[in-house]
């Protein structure tokens, strides 16, 4: 039984994702996936990609994942696991693909500027 192992990353999280042939056992960070990620739009996110392929219940998952806040890490995982199943079966990318999980979001935080209270906000201006 062959083991797919992908990484998916949205702003600082990063998600390593472990697809193997099973009963639909979903664990992140040795969790239940509904443990970890309690909110149904969380959970809808990190489905969606199984929801679209048909393959709900197919796969065993095991997720490592680290840095950032929730949204990003059921990102990060949801981007790991379409990837894992674009290389399963080929097929899939033109599922995937039209619905943007394939795309690694490149939006980041900016950084602070010196002499700025955050990236573009600054300080009150004082005239006297």
């Amino acid at each position: 039984m062959a083991v797919t192992h992908k990484i998916g990353r949205r702003k600082t999280s990063v998600a390593r994702v472990y697809l193997s042939e099973g009963q639909g056992e979903f664990t992140i960070n040795g969790k239940d996936y509904k443990v970890y990620f309690p909110t149904e739009v969380l959970q809808y996110k990190i489905a969606q990609p199984f929801q679209l392929t048909e393959t709900l219940g197919q796969y065993d998952i095991k997720v490592n994942v680290y840095g950032g806040g929730v949204t990003g890490q059921a990102e990060a995982i949801r981007l790991a696991i379409s990837r894992a199943l674009v290389s399963l079966n080929e097929e899939n990318r033109a599922v995937l693909k039209p619905e943007g999980l394939l795309t690694r979001d490149p939006r980041m935080v900016e950084r602070k500027k010196f002499g700025q209270k955050k990236a573009r906000k600054r300080f009150q201006f004082s005239k006297r």
